[in-house]
């Protein structure tokens, strides 16, 4: 049964400032002792971190097209269990979701399938009465959304404020908050969002605590929190990673397989690591820039997204690690990051070398769902899996597949991508392995395999 609290942060559109509010809501209830748990529609990797940082718990996602509507309540039971509240920021606009898919995936399906309460942040910097229109279209556009609460972001003054609360009288829609325009806080950007945390770890806390106070002053605290426990309990069962991998027990010590860390690879979904350990798994960490040989004993590796174009020459420099990982014959799950990391070179700089191709930075980002097949068995798919991931990138790489793809795109247009190469599986596609946790008990049974045969020889 599920009786958190719980609260969706949405917006009209991007940019309102639905991460300001929502952040700011988790770190200035943490701060009232309240545990918080922090949620994230969509595929994002980066804002997560700024939850995890304002709560001191794991953000975690609820992306209705990759892991399907009937996971997201167990999802969000899962990461919340042992909460008081639960603060869930949404993605684009409340109505937007999958292209071409209505709902699907958009933060208003999320509120429904969790039937919270949703709190609408609007950009009020240039209207006034026109906010009480616009409140009310979004109330009114589909009743099985119940927008409870507005918080009044970018206001201008006293005057200014004045005029948008007459104007909100007549919506039945209560204001819960009302924030001035600064720029004291600020997150800085750049080609696929904010910087994550884990790159600017003191200015980081230093904005989630701003972002607290700003809440704080401006934002009825006790009614947003009355009005989270409006949430009615569900019956859904919380997510259990040890039921969902299915593994089968292990005979022998559990495989260690290293998962790449630090600055450059950033990207990383929570149920991961769990699903890992629940298969029976040792999750250890390494991080490409600083470590120069893999964890003692590693039978197997998952790179995953991040940054590497940002720090391609210092990622080269770290020549030793890169000739162990081009040696390494173990099973490799390596996507987006991964990948390109993989590649003989990224932007001239020389990178692993166990794929031969080559990255470079794009002129045009790449953002989007996808629906694919694996083209053949690897350690992460058996051939003709078909599997909904998400690509995220401002990279490109020559070629794009290679002899064996690591999967055919079926939408939104065909195409093969990745590379199947011995024991390695590297692609752009993220994927979500709460959607097929099979996943990672087919990964670490290949790692303990490989472990076996080490021990061996």
């Amino acid at each position: 049964m599920i009786r958190t609290p719980r609260l969706v942060i949405a917006a009209p559109s991007s940019g309102s400032g639905k991460t300001t509010v929502a952040t700011g809501l988790m770190a200035a209830f943490a701060a009232r002792g309240l545990a918080v748990s922090p949620h994230k529609v969509g595929p994002d990797y980066i804002d997560p971190g700024y939850h995890a940082l304002a709560t001191g718990r794991a953000g975690r996602n609820l992306d209705a097209y990759l892991c399907g509507p009937e996971r997201i309540a167990p999802l969000f039971a899962h990461g919340a269990a042992g909460a008081d509240l639960a603060v869930v920021e949404g993605v684009m606009g409340l109505y937007d979701g999958a292209a071409g898919a209505g709902e699907l995936a958009s933060t208003a399906h999320v509120a429904k399938l969790l039937r919270a309460p949703v709190v609408l942040v609007v950009d009020a910097s240039s209207q006034s009465r026109s906010v009480a229109a616009l409140v009310h279209g979004f109330a009114s556009w589909d009743p099985q959304v119940r927008v409870a609460g507005v918080v009044l972001n970018k206001v201008g003054s006293d005057r200014h404020e004045e005029l948008l609360k007459e104007a909100m009288e007549g919506t039945g829609v209560p204001v819960l908050g009302v924030l001035r325009r600064t720029k004291v806080v600020r997150a800085p950007s750049r080609h696929l969002g904010l910087v994550p945390v884990a790159e600017r770890r003191a200015e980081a806390v230093e904005a989630v605590a701003a972002l607290a106070r700003r809440v704080r002053e401006g934002c009825d605290l006790d009614a947003l929190l009355a009005l989270a426990r409006q949430a009615p309990t569900l019956p859904e069962a919380a997510w259990d990673p040890a039921h969902e991998a299915g593994a089968e027990p292990a005979c022998g010590p559990p495989p260690r397989i290293a998962v790449a860390s630090g600055e450059a690879f950033t990207f990383s979904y929570a149920e991961h690591a769990e699903l890992l350990r629940a298969a029976g798994a040792e999750v250890v960490g390494f991080d490409p820039l600083r470590d120069e040989a893999l964890p003692r004993g590693t039978a197997g590796l998952v790179i995953g997204g991040g940054f590497p174009e940002v720090y391609a020459p210092e990622l080269s420099e770290n020549r030793p690690l890169r000739e162990q990982i081009a040696a390494f014959e173990g099973p490799v799950a390596a996507e987006c990051a991964g990948l390109l990391y993989l590649a003989r070179e990224l932007d001239g700089k020389p990178m692993c070398g166990v794929l031969d191709a080559r990255g470079r930075m794009a002129e045009r980002l790449t953002l989007g769902y996808r629906e694919a097949v694996a083209v053949a068995d690897s350690a992460l798919a058996q051939a003709g899996t078909r599997v909904r991931g998400h690509e995220f990138h401002r990279t490109e790489l020559t070629p794009g597949a290679g002899p064996v793809p690591a999967w055919g795109q079926v939408r939104p247009q065909r195409r093969t991508e990745g590379f199947v190469q011995g024991h390695v599986h590297a692609s752009y596609l993220h994927v979500h392995w709460a959607s097929s946790p099979g996943t990672a008990a087919r990964f670490t049974a290949a790692c303990a395999r490989h472990g076996e045969a080490r021990s061996a020889a």
